[in-house]
């Protein structure tokens, strides 16, 4: 299956039809990527992505391939001849044998439906650790692993457990408890921190929201009002069923950081553009 779900693609910085497209150049080696999130063609927190890009493949001790203002005109050519209304960017540096690229491309869209975000989604625990969570590498055998029990299990996300039975972050999101109006989430240094998990924690400090940052133990969930996760896709989204547990999809903390989060990301668009 092609994960390249455009009709084009960015190699290197040209562009390429998508029957030219090998995925070989994102899973063989090593590859560090990025995902941004695109509204009519503008990236949502471009900068506060490409930080992060950044930082990931300097945490692996690689080269960049693309500066972020050569990642700015591959995004810019890329909508600009395939246009979407809204769409997932995937940026990756792959690493192989001496072979260095850069990729940049559509991925098949995956958002909540409205009736997800009304209802809420079901989460199942799954025990596993990231290799290294201060990094954006792509691991096939622990995405395949999580993939089949998601299935399995019918569920929309997996809350990760570590050794220590302490739940740090989702598969592809981080996670908020909620409990007596105080939301609880892990401390930076165990997760891969997201740029929507950043600015809710603003939204958290702007309106005097109190945040513990602690993991929660996985045999203590029943003990908390509401758990809702963040990420490019999902956003803020509330989990009605873990495992067997259920919570309140109602707690208005999730309406204010919708809200916020809205205009936050409204503005940053604005600012790509330059308007």
């Amino acid at each position: 299956m092609n994960e390249c779900f455009g009709k084009y693609y960015i190699l290197n910085g040209k562009l390429m039809t998508n029957e030219t497209f090998d995925n070989s150049l994102i899973y063989e080696g090593e590859s560090v990527y990025e995902v941004l999130k695109c509204v009519g063609g503008l990236p949502v927190f471009f900068s506060d992505h490409m930080e992060r890009f950044h930082r990931s493949v300097n945490v692996v001790n690689r080269p960049m391939l693309s500066e972020t203002e050569a990642i700015r005109v591959d995004i810019l050519m890329l909508t600009g001849v395939d246009g979407r209304a809204m769409i997932n960017i995937k940026i990756v540096f792959n690493y192989n044998n001496g072979r260095s690229d850069a990729l940049l491309y559509y991925l098949e869209p995956h958002y909540p439906t409205d009736r997800q975000y009304r209802s809420g989604v079901k989460g199942i625990l799954f025990r596993a650790e990231r290799k290294d969570p201060e990094s954006k590498v792509i691991d096939m055998q622990l995405r395949s692993e999580i993939n089949r029990k998601l299935e399995q299990e019918n569920s929309y996300e997996t809350l990760l457990v570590n050794r220590d039975n302490l739940i740090t972050e989702g598969s592809r999101t981080n996670i908020f408890f909620v409990k007596d109006n105080r939301l609880y989430t892990a401390p930076e240094k165990m997760i891969l921190s997201g740029i929507t998990r950043k600015h809710i924690l603003e939204i958290c400090k702007e309106n005097d929201v109190p945040v513990t940052f602690e993991c929660v133990k996985a045999d203590e969930i029943d003990q908390f009002d509401s758990v809702f996760i963040t990420g490019t896709s999902p956003v803020v989204l509330p989990f009605s069923l873990i495992d067997d547990v259920r919570f309140s999809i109602d707690h208005p903390f999730l309406k204010l950081m919708m809200d916020q989060y809205q205009l936050k990301a409204e503005l940053s668009m604005k600012q790509f553009s330059g308007k």
